[in-house]
């Protein structure tokens, strides 16, 4: 009887050659971006109130797509996902020193475009069962000076919007979503990122759809809809023109995405279901394959939604296995796996805030007058969040590859190998 040995331990791989990288870009894209070079039409803005403040006619189309397909009033495109998080604080009016609420289980930048506009982030626990931000531990986190949630629905699944929107109604608070991984989901029947008072969409190289950087807001609010067209393109010179009076935030930007980048989101909108549905496909064989390995708790979806899945979450059971998450991640990388993920983020623990410097060297905002208060950033503060990134959560990163049925197959048997040896490891 042969003795099956790891790859770690010197044995074969059970993947031996790299699966195929994510690429949603096709010959439409590749037509759609020649169009534009062709027509010498690159970009169509101009920063001061004429018809030409709102873009060039790609930027315009792709924008009213985005308005049909979302089922929103309004849609603004920017030239990156941190653009539109930037231009969504300060379009909700947002003041220095005000607090707003934000998971740490998220991309910096979630955090950043608060501090952008002087305000203040406060960090609020996730749940176990999706990683979103807990509408507990918003509640639990509201002060006098908070003025807004800024809900991330991570990985693919959709927040638990209808908690954190009766939370606002009953504090007079906005609140923003950041569905930067979760294009084309559903929460109990309404898409995912359009059902705050403003949300949007990233469209980095990585995301299910791309147009290499880009972003999407998408608003039913007519207010904040012109605030969003107006720091996103260079506002301070645009609102006299233009009649606006609330100069709040009224700081311009750069924001603008070009024509070639619309033209190419254009075409991605149009297979945005296909791409989401292969996805979702893959990771359903992948949880057919991996559910009865003992100590791995598999994605979690609520009942009445889906999920995207930018990432495959899971949960290590360490004391059942008596096996380190590191260990077991170095086994299925030795395996041939790449694209695992062990922890993912903590934000409120980088530099920038444990040490509460950002503007200069003084700790401004948060050593000046307009901080109203002592925001604790210790470790501790978001429990869950800090044990899943320091000992309990995996992730497999579905964003990275263009994952056939045999590769799916080919991940399980690496997982079911690593598990049939724990022991050794």
């Amino acid at each position: 009887m042969t003795i099956e040995k790891l790859a770690i331990h010197g044995g074969p791989k059970t993947i031996t050659k790299p699966f195929k990288p994510y690429n949603s870009i096709g010959k439409e894209e590749i037509d759609a971006a020649k169009t534009v070079v062709e027509s010498g039409v690159l970009s169509k803005f101009l920063g001061c109130w004429d018809p030409d403040f709102y873009g060039g006619p790609k930027v315009q189309e792709f924008e009213r797509a985005c308005e049909k397909y979302f089922g929103v009033k309004h849609a603004v495109t920017v030239n990156s996902w941190t653009s539109g998080l930037i231009a969504a604080v300060g379009a909700i009016g947002i003041e220095p020193g005000d607090e707003v609420i934000v998971p740490p289980w998220t991309m910096c930048a979630s955090a950043t475009a608060i501090l952008h506009w002087n305000a203040i982030p406060v960090f609020a626990d996730i749940e176990t069962e999706t990683f979103n931000i807990n509408p507990k531990s918003v509640e639990a986190n509201i002060t006098p000076y908070t003025k807004a949630i800024m809900a991330v629905d991570i990985f693919g699944h959709s927040c638990d919007i209808d908690a954190l929107m009766e939370i606002a109604k009953h504090h007079n608070l906005k609140v923003i979503t950041d569905s930067a991984q979760a294009p084309a989901v559903y929460n109990k029947g309404r898409l995912t990122g359009t059902l705050a008072h403003v949300g949007g969409y990233s469209l980095n190289y990585h995301k299910h759809i791309h147009t290499g950087e880009g972003g999407i807001l998408v608003t039913n609010d007519d207010e904040i809809f012109e605030r969003l067209q107006l720091i996103r393109n260079h506002a301070e010179a645009v609102v006299k023109d233009k009649g606006v009076t609330n100069l709040s935030n009224m700081v311009g930007h750069n924001f603008r995405l070009g024509e070639i980048e619309a033209a190419i989101g254009i075409q991605q909108l149009k297979k945005l279901e296909g791409f989401v549905t292969n996805r979702q496909d893959a990771a359903e064989c992948l949880t057919k394959g991996l559910k009865n390995l003992t100590g791995l708790r598999l994605p979690i979806i609520k009942t009445g939604y889906t999920h995207a899945y930018y990432m495959y979450p899971m949960i290590l059971d360490t004391n059942l296995l008596g096996v380190s998450r590191e260990k077991i991640c170095t086994a299925l990388e030795a395996e041939g796996l790449t694209g695992l993920v062990a922890g993912y983020a903590n934000i409120h623990l980088l530099p920038m805030y444990q040490k509460k410097i950002a503007y200069g060297s003084r700790g401004f905002p948060w050593t000046s007058d307009i901080c109203k208060r002592d925001v604790n950033y210790d470790k501790g503060i978001c429990p869950i969040a800090e044990r899943l990134h320091d000992k309990d959560y995996i992730g497999y990163e579905m964003c990275l590859h263009q994952l056939e049925k045999e590769d799916v197959n080919l991940i399980v048997k690496a997982f079911e190998k690593v598990w049939r040896q724990l022991h050794t490891l």
